[in-house]
């Protein structure tokens, strides 16, 4: 039988388990990334395990969410991150270079690489041919002390492509429509992998922007073939080298497939406030828009800042619209100051940011009270912006840009970047790049710690017995956002546990840390898909800090509850999904066995000491093994 990409670099990389559909299979790591609102946390765990040096053939540490300075505490954790990468042998880009996932693709990824990432967009990468996942920071922290990276074995997915985009469509409509149809939790427990005429259509950093988005479908990973569209960016990116071919079987079997006629398709928008809540940009009406974000790791290739230039070239903005603009990196930046396109933006009244993730992630730039905000970034969510309210539809950069124009949401017609002298070769300066100590230097360095840099939760094997109050019960679809919002008020703290549990379900109940904190022992009950969206490991170690330690959910996102297992903390999930219904806030829980209800794989809930509630668990032995251990750092150590 024939395999498929994804299956052929799982099997090369393959260190434990079988190639067998859910089974646990442990994964040789040949990268690792993280960045600064995740990477701080992941490093001080890193240390922990008394690793000198990463096993990893390449590990880079990158700065580029929490880049506004208003204080020391950013400071101080971008100057620990570059001390402990010059210590341990990890490369580290300076704040301003530019996004991780753009950054990545541009200068170090390889097809049929293995790498994972402390970012739950870390999949960009699979636009090149790589297997690019994004994963917890403890769980990236392990892989470059040379451990295995767990998952289960996914599922295969094929998207056939045909035809060729046509008009004011773009790659965004693309992973837009396949989000339209397979829903923000379709893709669970898969690789998405395109295939068809149409991927020959697409260049490089058009296959990024989709599989970026492709972990909006809650999917392991999305992956592109590495052919001569690749091999062109490569020799663009002076990387020839790096580049070699990747297809997969024409044999190759498929649990499901979907198709996307590109030439049939139109401009499209996720309206507020899901990715997968998608509608024709021609069906909404006129909905008149406050602010434009252009920009964030799915939409700030050099193409689309051209795209967008070439359509804003001798005009102006609405008078009702504020524009912003950041470049996905520095070689973007300059290479739009070289051709004259910078200028263009500039003049037609656009704001540009810097190089950084920016208002994607809720630091600066948030929209006003209510406010429209049109975004060609990868999330939604409520309250994600800066404002609670804001109503955030994403869109592709030629909707964005015609919709500045025109002061309503508009879909674009296309853009020909023709209008500027467009280079074959990109522009190539590494400055941004600091490589590491060498590992005789390495051994007198000194990391830099902070004041605002505190230790690891306290954790604690999982008893026999686990009796605590249902703190929260909330719905389906709950994002990490909504357990552990970022923002510019609160991402400053991601090295401080302790400052960061007040902040924790703000979005979904205000008073849920002070019950939890007065209860001192706490479970959370969710509906579907609980834990969706960012790959952020303190929705796990803020709610652990609080006292958590067991959350029921009908069904978990994999990279949260795989977070839940790392720091200790139960996932569970309804044999009977009524039984959600039975449980209410403020009930006392009762597990009893749970350690022979661990091996088997089955737990009862007792409820107020007397009705029974079946749970089960998706749970591979070794992560069962993690929980009674008390974490994954508690575990590493007892090995």
């Amino acid at each position: 039988m024939g395999k498929t990409i994804a299956q052929k670099i799982i099997e090369e990389h393959l260190l434990s388990g079988e190639m067998v559909k859910g089974s646990e299979i442990g994964l040789r790591i040949d990268q690792t990334l993280t960045q600064d609102a995740t990477g701080t946390m992941a490093y001080i765990e890193f240390e922990a395990m008394g690793v000198p040096r990463v096993k990893t053939e390449k590990s880079v540490a990158y700065i580029d969410h929490n880049t506004l300075q208003s204080g020391f505490m950013n400071a101080d954790d971008h100057r620990y991150i570059q001390s402990v990468a010059a210590k341990h042998g990890i490369f580290y880009s300076r704040p301003g270079n530019g996004i991780c996932h753009q950054l990545h693709y541009e200068r170090f990824g390889i097809p049929g690489k293995t790498l994972i990432g402390s970012d739950s967009h870390t999949p960009t990468g699979g636009g090149l041919g790589m297997l690019a996942i994004g994963a917890g920071g403890m769980d990236v922290a392990v892989a470059m002390g040379g451990g295995a990276y767990y998952i289960p074995m996914p599922g295969m997915i094929r998207v056939n492509l045909t035809g060729q985009l046509q008009g004011g469509a773009s790659a965004k409509d693309v992973i837009l429509e396949v989000l339209r149809q397979l829903t923000v939790k379709g893709g669970v427990g898969y690789i998405v992998e395109y295939a068809g005429e149409g991927v020959k259509t697409l260049t490089v950093p058009e296959r990024c922007t989709i599989t970026n988005m492709g972990a909006e479908l809650g999917a392991t990973t999305s992956i592109f073939p590495s052919d001569e569209i690749t091999k062109a960016f490569f020799k663009a990116q002076d990387r020839e080298g790096d580049w070699k071919e990747l297809s997969s079987d024409a044999d190759a079997t498929y649990d499901k497939e979907i198709s996307v006629d590109l030439s049939a398709l139109k401009p499209l928008a996720a309206c507020p406030h899901s990715p997968d809540n998608v509608k024709p940009v021609a069906e909404l009406g006129d909905i008149k828009v406050d602010q434009v974000c252009i920009g964030s790791c799915t939409n700030s290739s050099l193409t689309d800042m051209l795209k967008v230039a070439a359509m804003l070239k001798g005009k102006t903005i609405d008078d009702s619209v504020s524009l912003s603009i950041s470049p996905g990196s520095r070689q973007v930046f300059s290479m739009l100051s070289e051709c004259g396109a910078l200028t263009d933006l500039i003049d037609a009244g656009a704001r540009v940011l810097e190089c950084a993730c920016g208002p994607c992630i809720g630091m600066g730039f948030s929209p006003n009270s209510a406010g429209v905000s049109l975004r060609t970034f990868n999330r939604n969510f409520l309250g994600r912006s800066g404002t609670k309210d804001g109503q955030v539809y994403l869109v592709s950069p030629e909707t964005a840009a015609a919709s500045a124009l025109t002061g309503y949401i508009t879909a674009g017609e296309g853009a020909d970047i023709s209008v500027y002298d467009v280079p074959e070769k990109f522009r190539i300066n590494d400055s941004g790049f600091i490589a590491p100590l060498d590992e005789e230097a390495a051994k007198t360095a000194e990391v830099l710690k902070g004041p605002n840099i505190k230790p690891f939760p306290e954790t604690r094997p999982l008893g026999d017995t686990l009796e605590a109050e249902l703190i929260l019960k909330t719905g389906d679809n709950i994002t990490t956002d909504h357990i552990m919002p970022a923002g510019s008020k609160i991402l400053p703290y991601r090295s401080n546990i302790p400052h960061l549990t007040q902040y924790c379900f703000e979005v979904v109940d205000p008073e849920f840390p002070a019950r939890a904190q007065a209860a001192g022992s706490g479970i959370i009950v969710g509906g579907q898909n609980y834990g969706q969206g960012s790959s952020r490991e303190h929705a796990a170690l803020v709610p652990l800090a609080l006292g958590i330690r067991a959350v029921i959910a009908k069904s978990f996102a994999r990279i949260h509850a795989a977070n839940l297992v790392n720091a200790g903390i139960v996932p569970l999930i309804f044999e009977n999904e009524a039984d959600y219904d039975k449980l209410n806030q403020g009930d006392k829980l009762t597990l009893s066995n749970v350690h022979e209800g661990l091996k088997a794989g089955r737990l009862i809930l007792k409820v107020n000491g007397d009705a029974e509630i079946p749970l089960t668990m998706e749970l591979a032995d070794r992560q069962k093994e993690i929980l009674l251990a008390g974490g994954l750092l508690d575990y590493t150590a007892s090995k």
